[in-house]
């Protein structure tokens, strides 16, 4: 501008002062946090952000994603949202990094859940309401509510900051992707790992079908009550003797075909005293009959061992299968059977448990096919052959079960048990075993390859692969995967009547071929179900199997079926599979991430995935379920619009549930947050702002940032720290997020906020302000805009909305450049910046913050402000270097700690500080138990030269024993009775302060409360750095001139910070904000008021 006339470089230096203000006047005092992310979503979907950034990152390496299906039946909760979250942490971390990553919502839209909320609505209780209404309309009830909460999922996520396509997601209802899915379940079948059988499955009342083994597991309940009764089976050679069985489940009993003991057991005969009646049990278990077996009157007849009973035969408890006789209602032996609990005698009934089956079945009682009892419908209600309770829903029947057997003097004891039980994890109904005949996927074949892949992935954290997932895998079971339900993708196998002859189809196109079919759009029920296949074999027609897929078949198939591969997106798939990250909780373990395994190991002998994260689960704060019914969480909507989503993604991205902890929500963690680091950091940011229109005003200095400034040793060591710390972090950060362990990085973003705001921005006002002139000015302001721009970037994937706001007034600083940077997530992820690496420095700092913080909890346990000076402090540590780093930063802890005197020395016994030996008796006990006492009290007997050497040396002897750090600790003592000196320490310093005051340090003291007072009252009239206003004061009350006193002594400390006079008396006019203070003991009236 010097060529420029002096009347138009005011006009031009006037505008371009206006200009800096109308920035900072968009840099409001006071921010909502929502708000402001409403505008950036406004933003976004003006510049269409997420496909522009895709478009930008084309032809870059791809980063592939799978995203699991979530129902959209119900609305997302904390558990999505963290998981969502972690996603999209990741993802966009990604995509800054130099990919292109594809990222596609999915949704599962099939099986039990839609189910269920048709059959409520509707009132549908067996399968035969569903074929009165027919299967077409069933389904169509369906369809119509699979996507019922669609809108809120898409707003809800979208709130959150997370990026992901809505419009090209992927349904498993869709066409392309149930053919996907019928080509998975080809390739198994031609691989002959597809097989009908019967087998024992935990099966849901409540929603009429088996469920996997997986979902068994997501719902157990501790504090189940059950009946416990103790039933008589009379002998067929000698009826007065009886066998004695125990169960919790009376309804199982019609179905008895034999009774189980343990061939090793020591059994026993007994004559009860009271009944007479003589029964054999096993003898630990005699407390099943009587409180305590040793007062109780009975008589031992006889003893033998479970081997002598085997093949003893019994009167049948019911006739309802009493034409078994000869293969059933017998003894039998198995080593399953226990003592622990009921009577060492066991009720089979093989169509209702596990270890029922196999033992029957191996005894020869049943063959395991067509010939095994089971006498109860899909919905838990017994069918017309139990003629006493048909229809009636086996629970209900449990009482008469028992009224019946006690009149016919076959009960023997009657009570309840509290144990442990499974439960629909949909229905929160109890979950019953029972045979069923279904299609299997082989997988007790593969479990050393499913271990080989998983060995191949990478997972945070490591013990839920290394232990749960692992020990699934090696005793994993094969999988039915099929369900005899209606809205699911039907399984494509057609049979003949008697299941010899079956093909599998594995397309439309197949199907059409096989069968002459039409054209079809849809391949549900009822649209295949109708559709036969002419016989190979002259058996007629093949017709398929009613049986549609469990759902989680087709969760374990969508990295094919999202890509209808094979039949299109051949190259991409095989660009993208196995994927390079997927993420959900920790219950997935034996869920979808198994699902995902089994498929991929038997379609290609690989793993799915590269690489995982595992959540834990996000509880209610009393650390219980989140329950809807109990309202013990607040809403997820209502807390984004209190406190924004960038605080909520912080809050859970932050917790234990990142390392696969639970997290227990506090929505005031949630708001701890963001006074704590949001506040701050937005402030800072401010603070940025608001100097550069005060050094346009003060010295006609426009700010450019300069990406290449070079600092040398004699440059500001604040800035020379705080660059390095910079630095450090984006390399810490990309080895951290490289190894996916988000819960270390968020801690180090944290760390640097604080560091800015807490550290440098403090301790650099002044020079930020131009007090040491501008050129200082301009190069702490360089710095500091270099921090908050590399800060934005860093925080980018982490906290979306609040970087982009900042970035829109940052970017205005920056000098030219190619490429589009209208939005900060368009920008790639900071370089390391090795020329401001400094070890030297940040160690340094790090010893002076420490300092700092210890003098500063001695002033907070003593009460005493800040703004009150101290006459010394005294710094001990005997290494060279530590005093050399403390001396060099001596001027911030002297502002900082406001005291008068520093001294830094290693000299402890001069300010008579000891040592004391602290043991951790838990450890002691545990390595030397009974010695561990004498090691105790030998210890006020170590000199202070021996904890010294052990300070250095890390461990000692004492009372014959080698001890080391962990089972020894060290504290200093320092007497304060009698002295003015107050001490804290950490392991490596001593900080002693005199913490004496005299008058001149307590006026000080008030005269910077005053100065205090002065810059509140600034603020809260929102007045920026440029304004010019004066200062008028007015006494109310002053005791003995007290302050008044104070601001005569102390006026050039009061012209110092305020740059100019303090006024007594009434502002004449202009008034801007009046409001009265108190300092001490006396109340004055403070006036700001523009010049006039």
């Amino acid at each position: 501008m010097s060529n420029i006339p002096e009347s138009k470089r005011k006009y031009v230096s006037k505008l371009l002062t206006r200009h800096m203000a109308k920035i900072f006047l968009a840099v409001p005092a006071n921010i909502s946090f929502p708000k402001e992310e409403e505008k950036i979503l406004q933003f976004w979907k003006e510049i269409d952000a997420f496909q522009t950034s895709l478009k930008l990152s084309e032809g870059r390496p791809l980063y592939s994603f799978y995203d699991g299906p979530p129902f959209a039946t119900g609305l997302p909760h904390y558990g999505h949202l963290l998981a969502g979250t972690i996603k999209d942490v990741v993802t966009r971390y990604a995509h800054l990094t130099g990919h292109h990553v594809e990222r596609r919502f999915g949704w599962d839209t099939h099986g039990l859940p839609v189910e269920y909320e048709i059959d409520k609505k509707l009132n549908i209780t067996s399968a035969e309401d569903v074929h009165k209404m027919g299967i077409a309309k069933y389904n169509e009830e369906c369809r119509s509510i699979v996507m019922r909460y669609a809108s809120e999922w898409e707003s809800t996520v979208t709130r959150m900051g997370r990026w992901i396509d809505f419009k090209n997601d992927y349904k498993t209802l869709n066409l392309p992707f149930m053919e996907s899915v019928w080509w998975v379940f080809k390739q198994l079948s031609e691989k002959n790992l597809v097989y009908r059988g019967f087998r024992i499955m935990p099966c849901s009342t409540a929603v009429g079908t088996p469920l996997s083994n997986f979902e068994a597991q997501q719902n157990w309940k501790d504090d189940t009550i059950d009946p416990a009764v103790t039933v008589s089976f009379p002998l067929l050679n000698d009826p007065s003797v009886s066998l004695l069985a125990w169960t919790t489940t009376p309804w199982t009993l019609p179905s008895n075909l034999g009774l189980c003991v343990n061939a090793d057991f020591e059994y026993v005969k007994i004559k009860d005293g009271e009944t007479g009646s003589v029964w054999i049990l096993c003898e630990k278990r005699l407390d099943v009959l009587y409180k305590d077996p040793k007062k109780a009157k009975f008589t031992v007849l006889e003893k033998c061992k479970g081997k002598d009973l085997v093949g003893l035969e019994y009167e049948p408890l019911f006739d309802y299968y009493a034409d078994r006789k000869g293969k059933a209602f017998r003894v039998v032996s198995d080593s399953y059977v226990t003592d622990d609990s009921g009577t060492g005698i066991v009720h089979q009934a093989p169509g209702f448990g596990e270890d029922d089956f196999r033992v029957c079945v191996a005894q020869g009682i049943v063959t395991g096919e067509g010939d095994i009892p089971v006498p109860v419908d899909p919905f838990g209600r017994f069918e017309p052959n139990i003629k006493d309770y048909a229809g009636q829903y086996i629970k209900d029947a449990d009482k008469p079960i028992q009224k019946d057997l006690k009149a016919r003097g076959r009960l023997i004891r009657q009570s309840q048990i509290t144990h442990r039980y499974a439960f629909c994890y949909r229905s929160d109904t109890p979950l019953i075993q029972k045979a069923v005949p279904g299609w299997f996927v082989r997988v007790s074949n593969i479990n050393d390859r499913l271990t080989k892949n998983n060995g191949d992935t990478y997972w945070v954290p490591d013990f839920v692969q290394e232990k749960r997932f692992h020990n699934w895998l090696e005793n994993a079971r094969d999988w039915n995967i099929s369900r005899n339900r209606y809205w699911g993708t039907p399984i494509p196998l057609w049979v003949s009547d008697d299941y010899e002859e079956v093909v599998a189809v594995g397309s439309v196109e197949e199907l059409q071929k096989l069968s002459g079919c039409g054209p079809l759009d849809d391949i549900h029920r009822e649209k295949i179900d109708h559709i036969t296949i002419p016989s190979k074999k002259g058996k007629g027609v093949l017709k398929r199997v009613p049986e549609v897929f469990d759902c989680w078949f087709e969760s374990g198939s969508m990295p094919y079926a999202q890509q209808h591969y094979p039949f299109e997106n051949e190259k991409k798939f095989e660009a993208t599979f196995p994927a390079d990250f997927i993420a959900e909780g920790i219950d997935q373990t034996r869920g979808w991430f198994y699902t995902l395994m089994v498929l991929s190991t038997h379609l290609f002998d690989k793993p799915p995935f590269k690489n995982v994260i595992v959540n834990g689960l996000v509880l209610a704060a009393d650390g219980k379920k989140m329950s809807k019914r109990l309202k013990n969480y607040p809403d997820p909507t209502l807390v984004m619009d209190s406190h924004g989503a960038d605080v909520l993604r912080l809050y859970l991205i932050n917790s234990p549930a990142v390392r696969g902890d639970n997290l227990r929500f506090r929505e005031d963690g949630v708001k701890e947050l963001v006074a704590k680091v949001f506040l701050p950091w937005y402030n800072a940011y401010r603070f940025f702002f608001s100097q550069l229109a005060l050094l346009k005003k003060d010295h006609d200095r426009e700010f450019v940032y300069n990406p290449s400034l070079k600092l040398g040793k004699e440059d500001n060591v604040m800035d020379r720290w705080i660059l390095a710390s910079t630095q450090s972090l984006i390399g810490f950060v990309r080895t951290e997020m490289a190894a996916y362990r988000l819960y270390t990085v968020t801690p180090r973003l944290l760390e640097l906020i604080d560091s800015l705001t807490n550290w440098y921005v403090r301790f650099n006002r002044k020079r930020l302000k131009g007090e040491n002139g501008p050129d200082d000015a301009v190069q702490a302001l360089n710095v500091l805009f270099e921090v908050l721009f590399t800060l934005s970037k860093l925080m980018a994937a982490f906290t979306p909305f609040i970087v982009e706001s900042m970035y829109q007034n940052l970017k205005k600083c920056l000098p030219p450049s190619e490429g589009d940077t209208r939005s900060i997530h368009f920008l790639d992820f900071p370089e390391v910046k090795k020329e401001y690496f400094d070890e030297d420095i940040e160690r340094a700092v790090g010893r002076m913050q420490t300092v700092i913080e210890l003098g500063r909890f001695i002033r907070d346990q003593k009460t005493i402000p800040l703004k009150t000076p101290l006459r010394e402090m005294v710094i001990i540590n005997g290494d060279e270097q530590y005093q050399a780093d403390v001396k060099s930063l001596e001027s911030y802890i002297f502002e900082e700690l406001n005291i008068r005197t520093l001294t830094v020395t290693g000299e402890e016994s001069k300010y008579g500080v000891k040592y004391k030996l602290l043991p951790d008796l838990k450890v002691l006990g545990t390595k030397l138990k009974k010695e561990a006492v004498k090691v105790k009290n030998a210890l006020p007997s170590v000199s202070q030269d021996e904890i010294k050497a052990f300070v250095k040396d890390g461990k000692i002897n004492v009372a014959g024993h080698e001890l080391v750090e962990g089972e020894l600790s060290v504290t200093r003592i320092f007497e304060e009775e009698g002295s003015a000196y107050h001490a804290h320490f950490t392991k490596d310093v001593l900080v002693l302060m005199d913490c004496g005051l005299d008058e001149g340090l307590v006026r000080e003291g008030l005269a910077r409360e005053v100065i205090n007072r002065v810059q509140r009252l600034r603020k809260k009239a929102t007045l920026l750095a440029t304004d010019e206003v004066l200062y008028y004061y007015t006494f109310t009350t002053d005791p003995k001139d007290e302050l008044k006193n104070v601001l005569e002594s102390q006026k050039s400390v009061l012209d110092k910070a305020l740059k100019q006079d303090l006024i007594e008396g009434k502002a004449p006019g202009g008034v801007i904000i009046d409001e009265e203070q108190e300092v001490s003991n006396s109340k004055f009236s403070l006036v700001l008021a523009r010049r006039v």
